[in-house]
């Protein structure tokens, strides 16, 4: 599929009395095109609906609607560290991604031209570690303790970068200090799911190493997939952005996989057939692996 030129709106804003600031959505579709499906993604700690543009613009000039909502931890907004909605922001989280589905009406007028072009039937979900968790509870992953589940039924498919893993002893003492929520279960996550994790993210927050980011694919059940990233840090490459603070093993090559597989398993996922999944993964820049693939 040739790309396509895009067009990005933002700030699209949703009203949200419940949450102290209405959210703020970035909403990026190719020009031309009708039957596009919508993928919500859910930004790291810090980032905001204007970041993540390898993927965004990739997914968006490929045939999606990308929706980018601004969480609460967005840098741009600043919120004080004792704002009384800082411990809840984690759910918090979950609530704009299921807003942002809530609200496509909204959505859909503010895009010229977008209207009548959107298949709502196909929404996938996706997100880059904080975010990655966040989309995970649509996905139907929990957190220990609290016995609610997030699952969106309107959400058929997600793909997971950089995905924090379970809890309790696989926690550093700062993390389990401080990222109480850090503790998801994934024996519920039943979502067709790509994983992504880097074989070098040696992540603060736990003391298990690199293979801590796997757990969503191997302790979730039903039809999972896992690309793993050669070299990768938590960067995976650069998704975060171009020359972006946060990249610590910028790699175009890992970024163009990422961007080319992730595009071509959704599509699948969703009932789109041609993007010819499994893509190849060139030996040298990771390993793709599938339990229960479709037929």
């Amino acid at each position: 599929m040739r790309a396509l030129p895009v067009i990005s709106v933002h700030p699209v804003t949703l009203p949200a009395p419940d949450r102290g600031t209405d959210l703020q959505v970035r909403v990026s579709v190719p020009i031309t095109g009708h039957d596009l499906p919508v993928l919500v993604f859910s930004h790291g700690f810090g980032q905001s609906a204007t970041g993540y543009e390898p993927l965004a613009a990739f997914w968006a000039s490929h045939g999606f609607v990308v929706v980018q909502p601004t969480h609460l931890d967005s840098r741009t907004l600043n919120l004080p560290p004792d704002d009384p909605r800082t411990p809840s922001i984690w759910r918090i989280r979950v609530d704009d991604l299921t807003r942002s589905i809530d609200g496509l009406d909204v959505l859909e007028a503010a895009v010229p031209g977008l209207a009548g072009r959107v298949d709502r039937s196909r929404i996938a979900v996706a997100g880059h570690s904080w975010g990655a968790q966040t989309a995970s509870t649509l996905l139907g992953a929990r957190v220990v303790g609290i016995d609610e589940d997030l699952s969106d039924p309107r959400v058929t498919a997600g793909v997971l970068l950089a995905v924090t893993g379970t809890g309790g002893a696989d926690l550093s003492p700062f993390a389990a200090e401080h990222f109480p929520f850090m503790s998801p279960s994934f024996s519920a996550m039943t979502t067709p799911t790509l994983v992504v994790a880097g074989d070098r993210d040696d992540s603060p927050l736990s003391v298990r190493g690199p293979d801590w980011f796997t757990d969503a694919y191997h302790l979730s059940p039903g039809d999972k997939s896992l690309l793993t990233l050669f070299g990768a840090e938590h960067s995976l490459g650069g998704v975060a952005g171009y020359e972006s603070a946060e990249t610590t093993d910028e790699n175009p090559e890992r970024v163009a996989l990422v961007q080319r597989l992730t595009w071509a398993y959704l599509r699948d996922a969703l009932g789109l057939k041609d993007s010819d999944w499994p893509v190849p993964v060139e030996t040298t820049l990771g390993r793709l692996e599938q339990k229960f693939p479709r037929e």
